[in-house]
């Protein structure tokens, strides 16, 4: 990824879409609160600059989890969308429509990883074809990873 790089993204519903560039590092954190607010086992997160960030549908709704931390959310469907403080902004990894570009280049707050996170991706991968079958028969009403000028709304 170059930096001038357009990137877009969004949260799940669509109802928050995004558009940036000069994006800076990206990390993945371990900390307690990355944990809760991703629901997961940490938070990944890319650095942008909000003179390259445009909300270009919708905005995220803020709460405030921390004195100094702000942690934007689509609040229809709840996609966890930014980490935010008075000195700037980072953005979900994988709320962007091509989350491969943006691998984590190191962790934060490693102390508090969850104790076996180190050998997570040690355990056996189950290739089932009974399972991806009735995975693939799903419909998904999820927002496609791409802008678009149809909203699931507008067919109503």
């Amino acid at each position: 990824m170059s930096a001038s790089e357009i990137m877009t993204g969004g949260c799940q519903c669509g109802a928050v879409r995004f558009r940036a560039s000069h994006l800076g590092r990206p990390s993945i954190c371990h900390c307690r609160m990355c944990q809760k607010a991703f629901g997961s086992f940490f938070g990944a997160l890319v650095t942008a600059d909000h003179a390259h960030l445009e909300w270009t549908r919708g905005a995220p709704s803020l709460f405030r989890s921390s004195a100094k931390i702000h942690r934007g959310f689509c609040n229809h469907c709840g996609t966890p969308l930014t980490y935010q403080t008075r000195e700037g902004i980072e953005l979900a990894i994988a709320a962007f429509d091509h989350p491969e570009k943006l691998e984590p280049q190191i962790q934060v707050n490693h102390k508090h990883r969850l104790p076996w996170i180190d050998h997570l991706f040690e355990k056996p991968a189950l290739d089932d074809p009974e399972i991806e079958a009735r995975f693939a028969a799903i419909e998904s009403w999820q927002h496609p990873d791409h802008d678009t000028d149809k909203w699931p709304e507008d067919e109503e």
